[in-house]
């Protein structure tokens, strides 16, 4: 069976209608996450038809977007879409300088 994008239409109409209802970002408006999950989408197909023997997804991801496909007993995989938490307001822990040991 040849995969398509169309093919998770459904999945994808949905996490954008949440992505629409439920998630502020700052970074990417929902036009662009309907054209980044598009992309996400033919990224997790190409690598899921083109993984390693034994293995069982393919995977694609941005900062915001995770999408996975997962080998199932049927022909289609099972599609996953997790919208990646993150905050920009975030602070990274500061690195403190060692002092080398005599």
């Amino acid at each position: 069976m040849d995969l398509t994008v169309d093919m998770f239409e459904a999945e994808m109409a949905e996490a954008i209608g949440n992505y629409d209802r439920f998630v502020v970002c700052l970074d990417k408006a929902p036009d662009d996450c309907v054209n980044s999950l598009q992309r996400l989408m033919e990224k997790a197909i190409k690598a899921y038809v083109n993984r390693e023997p034994g293995l069982r997804h393919g995977i694609s991801l941005d900062r915001q977007i995770t999408v996975i496909l997962s080998q199932t007993e049927g022909d289609r995989p099972m599609c996953a879409i997790y919208f990646n938490l993150f905050s920009p307001y975030h602070q990274k822990k500061k690195k403190t300088a060692s002092t080398p040991q005599d």
